[in-house]
């Protein structure tokens, strides 16, 4: 199975592309010692998002890692961001190092990753947010990823905790974007930013068309605030609460917000 799906009954999706850590022998085999940990997995997101989401709302996760195929990049793999960046079928982790201990995947492997994992995935993603907006009228996307809070290759310094994407604005409701950003910037403990280093990756911009009545929002989370980075595997429950308890409030504006 490619992915997790809940359906919910309301209008809105909270999607994890990038907590998966499912990697088909095939591929593993290949991969450096370093990915075989990977290190750039979304830890425990889709857990946070199953404790803060009620049974209205969908949930869509991935469950194949990123370094099978990236499902927040498009299909021609055009970078998102400048300076460092991962492609489509990563051959590099975040720091640099190698995924592969030789040969990286050629075209034709490429293609057929896109076809066996990014292609399936889209379309689901795709047909729920139609289904959703034929049943309501509109359609509201989150989605949610983390990421370690210093990645020097990525960014400069300590990521803020909290960082909402919508594409500058245009992937959203305006109206929507400030009151989501205010629910952020209330939460104690937790520093914010609106459209910082993080933006909204593939996903946010493609499929948000507020025109067209779906509107789209990117949360990219410092896992420092919920987890200790230096065992990514475990998840403690305790320390992630207070977290959980903003995805909430989070989660249950975007249920109840409704465009003019």
């Amino acid at each position: 199975m490619l992915y997790d799906f809940h359906a919910g009954t309301g209008a809105l999706l909270v999607n994890v592309p990038h907590a998966g850590v499912e990697v088909p022998q095939s591929i593993e085999s290949r991969m450096s010692d370093r990915a075989r940990a990977l290190p750039d997995t979304d830890w425990h997101v889709h857990r946070l998002v199953e404790d803060a989401a009620g049974p209205d709302v969908s949930v869509l996760s991935a469950r194949y890692s990123r370094y099978v195929i990236d499902l927040n990049r498009g299909r021609d793999d055009q970078p998102l961001y400048a300076g460092a960046t991962t492609g489509l079928v990563p051959t590099e982790t975040f720091d640099g190092d190698p995924v592969y201990r030789d040969r990286n995947p050629d075209d034709a492997e490429v293609s057929e990753r896109i076809e066996r994992y990014w292609q399936p995935y889209h379309d689901k993603l795709r047909e729920t947010l139609e289904g959703l907006k034929q049943r309501h009228g509109y359609a509201v996307l989150f989605d949610v990823h983390s990421i370690r809070s210093t990645v020097p290759r990525l960014f400069d310094g300590r990521l803020p905790d909290l960082n909402l994407g919508t594409y500058e604005g245009r992937s959203c409701n305006a109206q929507l974007q400030a009151q989501v950003a205010e629910v952020l910037a209330g939460a104690d403990g937790f520093s914010t930013v609106v459209n910082g280093r993080f933006k909204g990756g593939f996903i946010t911009r493609h499929y948000g068309q507020p025109a067209e009545g779906i509107h789209a929002l990117q949360l990219e989370i410092a896992q420092a605030c919920y987890m200790d980075e230096s065992r990514p595997r475990e998840f403690d429950p305790d320390r992630a609460r207070p977290l959980v308890t903003v995805l909430a409030r989070l989660i249950d504006l975007l249920s109840q917000w409704r465009p003019a």
